[in-house]
């Protein structure tokens, strides 16, 4: 397991974490190889709050990633809500815990436990709180219902704070997020694209990631296939 200030400078390196639900064990290995071919090195694991998925599955695939791609990706959890969840995403082998929301016994659990702390918040208060209590990164949540102007007000004043911009970011969008001051990006279907998956189309996945990773390098765009 990378240290915290190796996985804080990854982030701030690779800028895009990519969050995958419901995929079983092998589809979830296949479609992450792709991935990290295509230039990915950050993944999210969400537990799941309906139930569907035990928390316990959700760890497993943790430690199955960590095993899989030891020197090539960092692999953290999300939709963290409670501290016994960070804990068993800190034992599955998890490098840094996510949340939607800001809950400091879950901050402060998270920065005991040595690991990277990125709560959700949407509100100055909130995001002020969440730095206050440990957060290493506060997660823009959700980015997909405000402009970007909205995030460079938070960042003008907060300029301390180290935001990432999670949900609804496309390859168009990324550009003015990052002139407002994004540091990095969640990512969910953009990349890990639920049909290209499911018609075992992994060459499709490396070719949209490259995209991304591209788009956040500041090179040329290119077109979707």
């Amino acid at each position: 397991m990378a240290n915290r200030e190796t996985v804080i400078r990854t982030i701030e390196e690779k800028k895009i974490i990519v969050i995958i639900r419901s995929l079983d064990p092998e589809t979830l290995k296949k479609a992450v190889g792709a991935m990290i071919d295509g230039g990915i090195g950050l993944v999210e694991l969400p537990f799941d709050q309906s139930g569907r998925t035990p928390d316990e599955e959700t760890a497993e695939n943790i430690r199955m990633l960590k095993k899989a791609f030891p020197d090539k990706l960092c692999v953290g959890a999300g939709t963290v809500l409670t501290v016994e969840e960070a804990e068993l995403a800190a034992e599955a082998g998890a490098e840094y815990i996510v949340s939607p929301d800001t809950y400091e016994p879950v901050i402060k659990k998270t920065r005991e436990l040595g690991l990277v702390s990125i709560p959700g918040a949407f509100t100055p208060t909130e995001a002020t709180n969440a730095h206050r209590w440990g957060a290493d990164f506060v997660k823009l949540f959700p980015n997909s219902e405000i402009e970007p102007s909205y995030l460079r007000a938070l960042v003008t004043p907060l300029s301390h704070i180290r935001f990432l911009a999670v949900g609804g970011v496309t390859l168009d969008s990324i550009r003015p997020l990052l002139d407002a001051g994004a540091r990095g990006f969640g990512i969910a279907s953009a990349i890990a694209d639920k049909k290209k998956i499911a018609a075992g189309d992994f060459a499709g996945i490396t070719a949209v990631s490259k995209r991304f990773v591209e788009a956040v390098n500041g090179k040329k765009k290119l077109a979707y296939l």
